[in-house]
């Protein structure tokens, strides 16, 4: 014998479970919190997504999908550079939208290490096709450099939630942009 249907948009529900999260984080988003912001009695979330961890796990991951969107279109760019001033101009824009929390979920929750490591990954994997394009000196340790990045964005996400402004957030990146090193002498040879 089937249950009765759903009387809600899932991914609706889901949407709005993104927000609670992104606001408040995992531990300080309780149960009722989350079935009086979708509109759903505990046993319909239960029924829909599990438990409190299951639905918070859905949630991050669809938050994810669309943060990696977000960085895969600016790492297409044509040189490293311009790729990571992209990001980090997304990131201050995102960071500061009066539409969403202020500051980044995945940045700032504890439980999201694995997606941060993936994060970091994406933007090394940016890096060294700038060191192969000769975008970037062959010097550049494209590891530090990263792993760097990825603490400013976070840092970006952390003064978005104590009220920074979308111009502070865009001169810790005008100055996070000041480690990337230029092209090598001969690729700014080779412009002219």
């Amino acid at each position: 014998m089937a249950g009765r249907p759903r009387s809600f948009d899932r991914d609706a529900a889901l949407a709005v479970a993104v927000e609670q999260f992104w606001r408040a984080g995992y531990e300080e988003t309780s149960v009722a919190t989350l079935t009086a912001a979708m509109g759903l009695t505990p046993p319909s979330l239960y029924a829909a997504f599990g438990d409190k961890r299951r639905l918070f796990e859905e949630a991050a991951a669809l938050y994810f999908r669309r943060t990696c969107e977000a960085v895969d279109h600016a790492t297409a760019l044509p040189t490293a550079r311009e790729a990571v001033a992209r990001v980090l101009a997304d990131t201050a824009r995102a960071h500061t939208d009066p539409a969403t929390p202020a500051g980044c979920l995945m940045l700032t929750e504890p439980r999201l290490e694995a997606q941060r490591d993936v994060l970091r990954r994406r933007l090394q994997d940016r890096l060294d096709q700038g060191v192969r394009d000769h975008d970037l000196p062959p010097t550049t340790n494209t590891d530090h450099l990263a792993r760097f990045l990825v603490a400013v964005l976070r840092g970006m996400s952390g003064s978005a939630r104590d009220g920074g402004t979308i111009e502070d957030l865009q001169g810790i990146a005008d100055a996070a942009m000041a480690a990337v090193p230029a092209p090598p002498d001969d690729r700014v040879a080779d412009r002219s």
